[in-house]
């Protein structure tokens, strides 16, 4: 590359648990030979996504190239942290092909986009592409994809549905700065859902843009990198919730890390976590835990009552310690309540 050519940048957005982890992993895998830096955002104290794509490190993303952001909205820290990270990604002895922005899930992408015209950094990078990833089995459920009947007749039943919830705003905001939008677990949603998920975000959408079911984050990484979209120079055509506002906040969501001992029933845990969700609307949960008798750790992650779980390495020395971090509207979190729910 021209050291004179702006450096590619795509910006991975998406509600909690679309699947924006599991994309970039991806993409770190089949690379096509590019040399890769990822900035990771995660919404909490607590970075769970930072280390997944670091066990997905290689010769063309090194441990070195995927820094992670914790406990601050990408998109309201930009002179504290997001410009320093992008002038670190840019001064490293080989600089990267492309960089892969992944944000938190409650992250709103057009002000981010407003951070490329910083003069530190506009002569040196560019917007590629904003891609969003969207659940189309909630999507196609009616989740953040308003029928005008139907909010009709929830308002009739309850006037306490009169507003948006700050939810669906977030996700519309995703979808209208989007280049591409991938309807994620496609294999869930199947071709039913996944006709009503492409309905009801074109009827949310501004403009015209490629929709594509995509399951367990695989897609050639021609189609979504190299896109050319220079989308800091094209906010205009990118509505927002939040234009003209000088900042925006997410007093609206809270999150809790909770330590757990060690589980000896996985199962037991997956229920507990299932019924958090049930009864105090817990959003997103995702954590290591250690299990009794072995040396791997468990990676946890749950969307509502979704939840996954798998062995992904061995604890390192001495940080065998299991961690959950909860997210939710703010009003739902309670700390005390959701220990008692884990048992703690």
């Amino acid at each position: 590359m021209n050291s004179l050519a702006k450096v590619p940048v795509t910006v991975v957005t998406g509600f909690l648990g679309s699947g924006k982890t599991t994309l970039i992993q991806h993409l770190l895998s089949n690379a096509g030979g590019k040399k890769l830096a990822v900035l990771v955002n995660e919404f909490g104290s607590e970075g769970v996504d930072g280390e997944i794509l670091k066990s997905c490190a290689d010769a063309n993303c090194p441990e070195e190239n995927i820094v992670e952001l914790a406990n601050g909205c990408i998109c309201c820290t930009v002179a504290d942290d997001f410009i320093p990270t992008m002038e670190q990604l840019l001064a490293r002895p080989v600089r990267p092909d492309h960089i892969l922005i992944e944000t938190s899930g409650l992250a709103l992408p057009k002000p981010l986009l407003k951070a490329f015209d910083w003069p530190e950094i506009r002569s040196r990078i560019t917007v590629d592409g904003v891609i969003a990833l969207a659940d189309a089995e909630a999507v196609a459920a009616g989740r953040f994809a308003p029928d005008p009947a139907a909010v009709e007749a929830q308002r009739a039943a309850d006037e306490n549905l009169d507003h948006e919830t700050p939810l669906s705003e977030v996700f519309e905001d995703q979808i209208a700065c989007a280049d591409i939008v991938l309807l994620t677990k496609a294999d869930l949603a199947g071709t039913a859902g996944i006709e009503a998920a492409k309905a009801a975000i074109t009827a949310e959408m501004p403009r015209r843009v490629p929709m594509l079911p995509v399951t367990d984050g695989a897609i050639d990484a021609r189609v979504i990198l190299g896109l050319g979209a220079a989308a800091e120079n094209d906010l205009a055509a990118r509505p927002s919730h939040h234009d003209g506002e000088e900042e925006h906040e997410h007093d609206d969501f809270a999150s809790v890390v909770i330590d757990l001992p060690e589980v000896a029933d996985i199962e037991a845990l997956v229920a507990s976590v299932q019924k958090l969700a049930r009864e105090q609307n817990v959003l997103r949960a995702k954590g290591y835990i250690a299990v009794a008798g072995k040396p791997m750790r468990l990676l946890l992650q749950a969307v509502g009552e979704r939840v996954r779980h798998q062995f992904d390495k061995p604890w390192g020395a001495g940080h065998r310690q299991s961690k959950l971090v909860v997210i939710g509207e703010h009003g739902d979190i309670d700390e005390a309540a959701i220990k008692a729910g884990l048992g703690v």
